[in-house]
């Protein structure tokens, strides 16, 4: 019995290590099983439209189905919490945008950390913002649009997807950098909110093309100006906010794709992999650049990318929303 403990120890050193080698051969076997790819916002807005196609093309590379999953509210920090909390195994993750950035800016108690909870695994597309209107606003430019909302501080309505969408954060940028006095409308998505713009109930909305350009192209909606320093090519007839008289706003959305902290980097490197594939695929930009998306810069497609961004633009935008006295929920 006096060797017992140590034949204990050496069952045990097998035993994990048996356990080790399965763990790493799953791994290598990446992916078995369908991968949910989770949205953290309703369907039909611009990263959800955006995400869809991404997770088309991934499929196709990995050989397994990519299921979608819209995890909506609080601006993006339900669906992103769903996530953090996952097993870190490659088969639940995270397509999120710029508001992943601005959530520890605007929530107290917020159930994860954006830059420690999750393993970045790539950059995705940078998307211009365009600011849109209902069709019987009084204003068709940037210029028209500061002298009405001047005539009638706090009457302009300015729609959004709710605290934290990037409808919501280029609402706030907004009216700091004009010095406008809009009312920031908040809605339970995208969707909802371009329906009461386009019913008249509210006037306008700051967001992506993706959710936009239809409107404007069926007459439903108009543009103002487009976030950019030159036209969209699929919208010519937008002008720039600087074309139109607001000189140096010019507003991009990115996007990323994250795993949940402790992802094994074969799941990792397997997922950046199709990532990468996807796009370079004309496809997809084909896809991507009929709504005004750039596929992000190839430097950018990597974790270390990607991790380089979100903390930068967590500083940028945490410093932003504090000057424009952003009150934390």
């Amino acid at each position: 019995m006096k060797n017992f403990p140590k034949i204990l120890a050496s069952t045990l050193v097998a035993v994990s290590s048996m356990s080790g080698m399965a763990v790493s051969a799953q791994a290598q076997d990446y992916p078995e099983k369908p991968i949910t790819i989770v949205i953290p916002y309703a369907p039909g807005g611009s990263t959800d439209v955006l995400g869809r196609i991404l997770s088309q093309s991934m499929s196709k590379f990995l050989k397994q189905t990519i299921v979608v999953e819209n995890v909506g509210g609080a601006g993006g920090t339900l669906g992103s919490a769903r996530v953090a909390r996952a097993n870190a195994d490659g088969y639940t993750i995270l397509f999120h945008n710029a508001g992943h950035a601005a959530a520890p800016a605007l929530y107290n108690r917020l159930p994860y950390d954006p830059q420690t909870s999750f393993e970045p695994i790539g950059s995705v597309a940078d998307v211009p913002m365009i600011l849109v209107a209902r069709k019987n606003f009084p204003a068709n430019n940037y210029s028209e649009l500061a002298a009405y909302a001047k005539a009638n501080p706090d009457k302009v309505l300015l729609a959004n997807a709710g605290t934290g969408a990037t409808s919501h954060l280029c609402g706030v940028l907004f009216n700091n950098v004009t010095g406008l006095k809009t009312t920031l409308v908040p809605y339970k998505g995208t969707g909802p909110a371009l329906n009461d713009i386009a019913g008249g109930h509210v006037d306008m909305i700051c967001d992506q093309p993706a959710s936009t350009t239809s409107f404007i192209k069926q007459g439903t909606l108009k543009g103002i100006a487009v976030a950019t320093k030159e036209r969209i090519p699929t919208l010519k007839d937008v002008p720039t906010f600087a074309e139109s008289g607001l000189k140096n706003f010019e507003l991009y959305v990115w996007h990323g794709l994250y795993a949940p902290k402790g992802t094994p980097p074969v799941a990792l490197k397997k997922i950046n992999a199709a990532l990468q594939h996807a796009l370079s695929d004309e496809e997809v930009v084909s896809k991507f650049d009929g709504l005004g998306a750039k596929p992000a810069e190839k430097a950018a497609q990597t974790p270390e990318g990607l991790h380089k961004l979100l903390a930068s633009e967590t500083a940028r935008l945490s410093a932003a929303l504090k000057t424009a006295n952003v009150a934390k929920q």
